[in-house]
């Protein structure tokens, strides 16, 4: 089987813009599901949907997009590290251009495990900057439940409390790195792995294998699967793999959140995590933000691929020759 050989500089681009374009239009999904799978005594939202609806009241349109300048400028090394590397991995496990499921799922095993690099302080930045809104519609919300006497309305300044200025990416890095070390960027990089190492291992497979029915055969020549099969290719397979994980991304999401509303527990690690959220929460909280999950990764996986497979990075290079 005759197959046209993509460059790695042009694997790298095509990774790297389907990122960016992917990140852009499903952020505020994104944003919504962090801010539902840290609730855990106050109940600010409702749904995905209810967030959303707050979060543009209370923060305006671009609130949705709090800590997306991160992701974006990350989004680029990661997906261009995680869909090369699973290329390159494919191609060495090939055997006569035939490679088996096993090959299938370790070479996304691979790939799952090089991106957590860049993976775990992309997501650690991009996780407070997405809280910071939910921790402060939490004070609002915990005052008028708590009991007592209404405030007064005879000085409303001294009543109200100034908000605690918004983080921003480089206050918290420049702060993690005062404290704690390179290893305040890397926290909770152990369930990073433990999430996007098997999300790799279902996602690379099985896209492989919707991809490969869209695929014809000229000869001896295994031509590409049209755009738009590409594209629900991947929205497939990374909605079934999203969902699949969602247990251990809520388990990662609370362990990288810094700061706690009132009430909610910190955790030691993995176990103490899982141990916590079982018990006091029940297993229905380990699906916490399942729906917004799927609706992020499909259409940014589903876009990844579809521009991976145009071949926009060849196109790219061609035109700087």
């Amino acid at each position: 089987m005759a197959e046209k050989k993509v460059s790695l500089p042009a694997k790298l681009i095509n990774g790297g813009v389907a990122g960016l374009v992917g990140v852009t239009c499903v952020f505020p999904i994104d944003l919504a599901k962090t801010r539902l799978q840290n609730q855990q005594g106050i109940q600010v939202y409702k749904g995905m949907l209810d967030c959303l609806a707050k979060t543009v009241r209370s923060e305006g349109y671009f609130g949705c997009y709090r800590g997306a300048a991160v992701n974006l400028t990350l989004v680029t090394p990661e997906k261009a590290i995680k869909l090369a590397a699973n290329d390159v991995f494919r191609q060495k496990l090939s055997k006569d251009g035939h490679l088996p499921l096993w090959g299938e799922v370790l070479a996304g095993c691979g790939a799952g495990t090089c991106q957590v690099v860049v993976t775990t302080p992309m997501e650690m930045l991009k996780i407070q900057l997405q809280d910071a809104g939910r921790l402060s519609a939490q004070r609002p919300v915990r005052a008028a439940a708590a009991p007592g006497p209404a405030p007064s309305l005879a000085c409303p300044r001294q009543a109200q409390s100034n908000p605690p200025p918004r983080p921003s990416a480089t206050s918290i890095t420049v702060e993690l790195l005062k404290t704690r070390g390179l290893a305040g960027l890397y926290r909770g990089a152990g369930a990073t792995l433990m999430r996007d190492v098997p999300f790799s291992m279902i996602y690379f497979p099985l896209f492989a294998n919707l991809n490969a029915l869209g695929q014809e055969r000229v000869g001896n020549v295994q031509t590409r699967a049209p755009f738009w099969h590409s594209f629900l290719a991947g929205c497939t397979a990374g909605s079934v793999a999203a969902v699949a994980v969602t247990p251990l991304d809520v388990i990662k999401t609370r362990l990288q959140t810094l700061q706690k509303g009132e009430g909610e527990d910190t955790y030691r690690g993995i176990i103490d995590c899982t141990r916590r959220i079982m018990s006091r929460e029940g297993p229905a909280a380990f699906l916490k933000g399942a729906t917004c999950r799927a609706l992020v990764i499909a259409p940014l996986f589903g876009i990844a691929q579809g521009v991976y497979f145009l071949g926009v990075g060849e196109t790219v290079l061609g035109l700087l020759e």
